[in-house]
């Protein structure tokens, strides 16, 4: 039985450093936006901190996900002993990969929310509940630079959450890449307008469906500067353009974190982040 009890002292909030304070953690191998990309929407009042995970021998497999489990609650146990109030994990892949299915993941977050005393919260699964939060049922999924096994895993969990997956497919299976080889020197950065294009193209693709979804967490090049933005920095104009929600591993998981803090976004964002401020 684990017998934890996070830090008293964080239950003051004279000895915290932010009155809201969120801990991120990422894959391995990546050096992930996500910490940047949620402070920069958020009201000043919030911190956060981000922790990779550490596994030298990471190469990106399904297999080693699962194997590693065990890794994301030593994440969400260092964030409580230092005092933050959420934790958010990067990385669409590892819900299904688990093999604990949709209500395994649910009982494995609240085990460890309950555990560690601090919600925990997993992108994979925060996009479930942000679809059902939606009422959604249609939907047409965009797997952009993932691994067939990768973004079919995906499909499989949606579906065994009840959702009709109407339409899934990559960059590969849309046209826009040779061959997954290809695909993957691109390190999961692309050009800028890819982003719409790909969209144009599902729309054409499954047009009857409540929203549009995008796996992973892809980055695209501004044509201005270079600078590589994700889908939440380009969710308004690809809404205005399909004409129906676009629900992402990066919106939906920021959506939880601030929908347990019981804050929105100060920036404009789309239907899903714009949803906190009603």
């Amino acid at each position: 039985m684990n017998d934890y009890q996070k830090p008293v002292h964080w239950s003051d909030s004279k000895n915290k450093l932010f009155p809201h304070q969120v801990g991120f953690t990422c894959p391995p191998r990546d050096f992930d936006a996500s910490p940047s990309d949620f402070l920069r929407m958020a009201p000043e009042t919030v911190g956060v901190h981000g922790r990779m995970l550490h596994l030298p021998s990471y190469t990106h497999q399904l297999s080693q996900r699962k194997e590693n489990l065990n890794l994301l609650e030593e994440f969400v146990e260092c964030m409580a002993n230092n005092g933050a109030d959420v934790c958010g994990q990067v990385g669409s892949n590892w819900v299904h990969a688990s093999g604990l299915g949709v209500e395994g993941i649910r009982e494995y977050c609240e085990q460890l929310s309950e555990t560690y005393e601090t919600p925990f919260h997993m992108a994979g699964y925060a996009m479930v509940e942000a679809l059902r939060e939606l009422s959604v049922d249609k939907v047409a999924l965009n797997g952009v630079y993932h691994w067939p096994d990768w973004w079919q895993g995906t499909a499989g969990f949606l579906k065994e959450a009840g959702f009709d997956v109407v339409w899934a497919g990559n960059f590969v299976d849309q046209g826009w890449f040779e061959s997954q080889e290809a695909l993957n020197d691109c390190i999961w950065c692309f050009d800028g307008d890819l982003a719409r294009k790909s969209f144009e193209y599902i729309a054409t693709k499954a047009p009857n469906v409540d929203a549009y979804l995008a796996i992973g967490m892809s980055n695209y090049r501004r044509d201005s500067d270079g600078l590589a933005q994700r889908f939440v920095s380009l969710e308004v104009g690809l809404e205005k353009m399909l004409g129906k929600p676009l629900i992402t591993h990066d919106n939906a998981l920021y959506w939880r974190l601030f929908k347990t803090l019981g804050l929105a976004p100060v920036t404009e964002q789309g239907n899903l982040l714009s949803s906190l401020k009603d």
